[in-house]
């Protein structure tokens, strides 16, 4: 077996990880700036509550992935199941926290870029949407494409549902601006 099978391999073993870390990561953060931005916050606001959710959600989906898988294999080795020697709770919680950071911080791009360049960049929202419309995508494919399943289904399932999630945090954030104000 060659060297790129066995990270294929390897990868497929943890898709599940990382689909799951990745959809949560851009939905929820993307849920954020949706909230933020329908309320009508600033965009040093926008970056902060993003980050912290980033940060403090992406431990605690890693903290869960780990605790959950080791709860499993535990149950498992109770019940005189044999234990899956590929199945490493850490890197479950890894492949977890680590796709929930990197997909998380797509929605945060175009404000983190606007900080950065002061305060150029345009309709930093759109491109926020655009940004996470694209990450959809890509998870979706990835996640067709390493399971054989159709990809414009895991695209089309991917986008819709985030968009349905992103829509009503955007929705959740108007109102609560308007019912506050």
């Amino acid at each position: 077996m060659s060297i790129i099978d066995k990270i294929k391999s390897h990868f497929e073993d943890y898709l599940r990880e990382f689909v799951y870390g990745g959809i949560d990561g851009a939905i929820t953060t993307f849920a954020v700036v949706a909230g933020a931005t329908g309320a009508g916050f600033s965009a040093n606001v926008v970056i902060i509550l993003g980050f912290a959710n980033l940060i403090a959600d992406g431990l605690s989906m890693g903290v869960g992935s780990y605790l959950s898988s080791k709860s499993e294999l535990e149950v498992n080795v109770k019940k005189g199941k044999q234990e899956d020697e590929d199945a490493s709770p850490v890197i479950n919680g890894a492949t977890t926290f680590v796709a929930f950071i990197v997909l998380g911080l797509v929605p945060l791009l175009s404000y983190t870029a606007d900080a950065f360049y002061s305060g150029n960049i345009p309709h930093q929202f759109a491109f926020s949407v655009g940004l996470t419309l694209i990450a959809f995508v890509i998870i979706g494919l990835l996640k067709s494409s390493v399971a054989k399943t159709s990809r414009l289904r895991g695209i089309l399932e991917t986008l819709i549902l985030g968009a349905i999630a992103a829509g009503a945090a955007y929705a959740v954030g108007v109102l609560l601006e308007r019912a506050v104000s």
